[in-house]
């Protein structure tokens, strides 16, 4: 990458950070989507930003497809690209934006999976245990489940954040945004077993604010915590691999079978707008539909 092209990009990042308030995660993707972007421009021997036209963002995006790339990446390099030269434009580098009229594929929309009531039973079977990391991995499920909030949303947690009092977590969620969200009475009986008698037991000489920790102590990370899942459904012998968010799915699935309404759940949830909340409707529908095919005497 050019001096040029790194004194651009690098202002770009911070605003993205300052003033855009952007994750870690989406300016990494972004950072490595413009580099991608560049050896194109390398590779096509356009020499500057100006130089990039309607007609060659298409071309990029052609390339794209060729290379069998997922629907999903393509879509987030075109957001990137797009925020990138309005950016650009503020700045008065260039004049136009090339990627303003480029169409950005709409992934598949799958249903999430989720957890039926009695696979819950059976995952929680797997820690009924007293040894130090049962218990851990009690208190770990609970709150997963008992709370819906993201996998790096729990490894994040530290012990200020929990409020044993009045049974809420301060969450520290994506974009530097904080809720607080309130555990039931498993999940408060299962914490405290942990800071009790697990905890302590495991962390040893170690030091931190961390609420979870992992066998040596030290803070739990996102791939440890999805590493204690998998074993979990591994050893219920449930069918399938658990992935991060199963479990969150589980908990806005099962509160809206049980009555809650659409705009709790996206509160509890963290979501920015409803319609990422309203993907569970589809779930809800099948649940009523299976409800009413076993119980209704004319289904």
């Amino acid at each position: 990458m050019s001096k040029l092209f790194k004194n651009y990009t690098d202002s770009y990042f911070a605003y993205l950070q300052i003033e855009k308030n952007s994750s870690v995660h989406t300016i990494k993707s972004y950072r490595d989507d413009l580099e991608h972007f560049f050896v194109f421009m390398d590779e096509q021997q356009l020499k500057d930003l100006k130089d990039v036209t309607h007609q060659e963002a298409r071309l990029f995006l052609t390339l794209l497809h060729e290379k069998k790339m997922a629907r999903a990446s393509v879509s987030r390099k075109i957001s990137a690209l797009r925020g990138f030269y309005r950016f650009l434009m503020r700045e008065n580098v260039v004049e136009e934006n090339p990627f303003l009229l480029v169409h950005r594929p709409k992934g598949a929309k799958k249903l999430p999976s989720f957890f039926y009531e009695e696979e819950m039973q059976e995952l929680f079977s797997t820690v009924e245990g007293t040894d130090a990391l049962s218990v851990r991995n009690r208190a770990l499920l609970e709150v997963l489940y008992g709370t819906g909030i993201r996998v790096s949303e729990c490894a994040g947690l530290e012990l200020p954040d929990l409020d044993m009092r009045l049974g809420v977590l301060l969450v520290h969620g994506k974009g530097g945004k904080e809720r607080y969200v309130p555990y039931g009475g498993f999940a408060a009986e299962a914490v405290e077993s942990y800071l009790k008698n697990s905890r302590p037991f495991l962390m040893k000489q170690t030091a931190h604010r961390k609420l979870f920790v992992n066998f040596r102590g030290a803070p739990i990370t996102t791939g440890g915590i999805r590493h204690v899942l998998n074993g979990l459904i591994q050893k219920a012998s449930l069918s399938g691999k658990i992935h991060p968010h199963m479990l969150r799915h589980t908990f806005a699935t099962h509160m809206l079978n049980n009555g809650a309404d659409m705009r709790t759940v996206q509160e509890l949830l963290g979501h920015a707008s409803l319609s990422s909340t309203q993907m569970y409707t589809h779930i809800t529908k099948e649940h009523l539909q299976h409800t009413y095919r076993n119980h209704h005497p004319r289904a």
